[in-house]
């Protein structure tokens, strides 16, 4: 897995998000199991609920292409007037769509400020006692 592409493919897509009100631009790249990348953006509305995470959205177009299996995600974030960005971890909801389709013991995470300095958690790190489709079985 090349990290520092997924890096840059999610630094990519953070320059084209949406968010005429919280000013705060997300990217993230979505590694698949058979190494397609999808990518996505934050999207705000104006009455906040139908905004949309990053996360998600590279999610939700990897998962509406019939995509199930998923290895690892970049994430970056930060102010929309600034280059220089900090780590910007997953809200809740998007650790818990993670949880709906990844292992938690083996999906990487990737919160970079940079291709060159990020930190890799598993889900099972930012969500140690997770709720997801196993939970359910019978």
């Amino acid at each position: 897995m090349d990290r520092e592409l997924l890096i840059q493919l999610a630094m990519k897509a953070r320059k084209i998000a949406y968010t005429p009100y919280s000013g705060f631009q997300v990217g993230a790249a979505l590694l698949t199991d058979d190494g397609q990348i999808f990518t996505g953006c934050n999207i705000e509305s104006a009455s906040y609920t139908p905004s949309n995470c990053a996360e998600r959205t590279a999610f939700f177009k990897a998962v509406s292409e019939g995509i199930r299996e998923f290895q690892a995600i970049a994430i970056v974030g930060g102010p929309a007037d600034r280059e220089e960005l900090e780590i910007c971890a997953p809200c809740g909801v998007c650790r818990q769509v993670m949880m709906e389709f990844c292992d938690p013991e083996t999906f990487q995470i990737i919160l970079a400020k940079n291709p060159k300095d990020y930190q890799v958690y598993t889900l099972k790190e930012l969500l140690p006692l997770g709720f997801g489709p196993k939970d359910l079985e019978r």
